[in-house]
């Protein structure tokens, strides 16, 4: 049992412990993960081999712990000037890095805006999909104005009105084959990052291409960094 027990301490230390990644992201612990289950540099290591290095050009740091914003915004993740900051709170290593996919997703908005938007091609994949929405919860009595959905930035109001009157739990089924998730038709951005995180996640892009054809085009142009520049 004591030898049982030491090990465990020493995966904890292990795990806990700042180090910088091959790529140069440094990788920092404000609080310790929860979970000793959780090897963070294998996710780490598993996400810079799925990820083109260049779509890290924007990411200096990951912190891991707790912050106010998770609370106040009932998020477990988000990116902000160069940073990744993650909950220390994780279910296993797949949940790590669907977090951490999702949040690189946010970066690439900063260095290759432009590119993913510039044609608004993805915001008028998603604005008909909006749209579609609007009929489906009208049907399901759900009723709130098309104008309601026809804004493709986040809206708290909006957010609301999917995630505590209508409610996930309802609205998943009601998207299938619309959304690749529930989350995805909160705003375009989220549309963009939930896809670009399916994207990695799913090798073979079938589900991704077939839900959301232009949104996947693009998350494949920014494969490779000669199509790419920082504006028009």
């Amino acid at each position: 049992m004591l030898k049982h027990l030491l090990e465990i301490h020493q995966k904890s230390l292990k795990n806990n412990i700042d180090f910088y990644t091959p790529n140069g992201l440094h990788v920092y612990f404000k609080e310790p993960i929860d979970n000793d289950k959780i090897d963070i540099e294998n996710v780490i290591s598993t996400l810079e081999g799925k990820v083109p290095s260049h779509l890290f050009a924007d990411i200096e740091m990951v912190i891991v712990g707790w912050f106010e914003e998770f609370e106040k915004r009932d998020i477990n993740a988000f990116y902000d000037s160069g940073t990744i900051c993650i909950s220390n709170i994780q279910d296993d290593e797949e949940d790590l890095l669907d977090d951490l996919l999702h949040e690189i997703a946010h970066a690439t908005e900063s260095e290759y805006g432009y590119n993913i938007y510039g044609d608004e091609k993805i915001k008028e994949e998603f604005l008909r999909k909006r749209k579609h929405l609007h009929d489906i919860l009208w049907s399901h009595g759900y009723k709130a104005p098309l104008s309601f959905f026809m804004d493709s930035e986040f809206n708290q109001e909006f957010d609301d009105f999917l995630h505590k009157k209508v409610g996930y739990d309802k609205l998943s089924p009601l998207v299938q084959g619309l959304f690749i998730s529930a989350y995805a038709a909160t705003s375009l951005r989220e549309y963009y990052a939930t896809a670009f995180t399916e994207y990695y996640l799913d090798s073979n892009h079938n589900f991704l291409k077939k839900i959301s054809p232009q949104v996947y085009k693009k998350i494949n142009e920014l494969q490779n960094p000669d199509f790419l520049d920082t504006g028009p």
